[in-house]
């Protein structure tokens, strides 16, 4: 995966826009999954100050419009309109992807493996880019102290480091 330039008021909107708009149409696809069931297959006599029995037709209905709306953003996340909020949404899954190895990358790199450093450069500098873009500041000092730490060990190796890219098939070596 590639670091991409984002900006970040565009992509701020468009985030917005998908939230709200997922929201609004899980909302309404629930109150009209639950309402058609309940007038199918709900019990239409109601007595005051009882349940009317008709919870699991309502459950039923929010699962429905749960599968409706993920199901619709799945097919629509591929449209250019899309395309920041994917990108961040994929670099989320990949910077999950290397935390989970990032024991065994960080004890490569402690053995001057080139790769684990390019891994760790990359993690770093995308995490920092998605932390502006959200503006998650209060752990961008570390990450900041974490990037000092490589470009460090690059300058006293004259090593140079692949920026802002690596190949996730690299992360199944961890």
């Amino acid at each position: 995966m590639k670091i991409e330039s984002i900006n970040k008021p565009l992509y701020r909107r468009k985030t917005n826009i998908v939230i709200v708009g997922f929201v609004v149409l899980f909302t309404l696809s629930s109150l009209a999954f639950g309402s058609l069931l309940i007038s199918l297959f709900g019990n239409q006599i109601v007595v005051e100050q009882e349940s009317t029995g008709n919870f699991h037709w309502n459950l039923v209905g929010v699962l429905l419009g749960l599968l409706t709306s993920v199901s619709l953003l799945n097919q629509v996340k591929g449209h250019p309109f899309f395309r920041e909020v994917v990108y961040v949404w994929q670099m989320k899954q990949l910077h999950n992807r290397i935390f989970r190895k990032l024991k065994q990358i960080k004890s490569a790199a402690e053995q001057e493996d080139l790769q684990a450093y390019t891994i760790l450069k990359f993690h770093y500098q995308s995490q920092k880019q998605i932390f502006e873009l959200d503006n998650n500041t209060l752990t961008l000092d570390s990450i900041l102290r974490e990037l000092e730490k490589i470009e460090d060990w690059e300058r006293k190796q004259s090593a140079a480091i692949k920026e802002g890219e690596i190949d996730e098939m690299w992360l199944n070596q961890f």
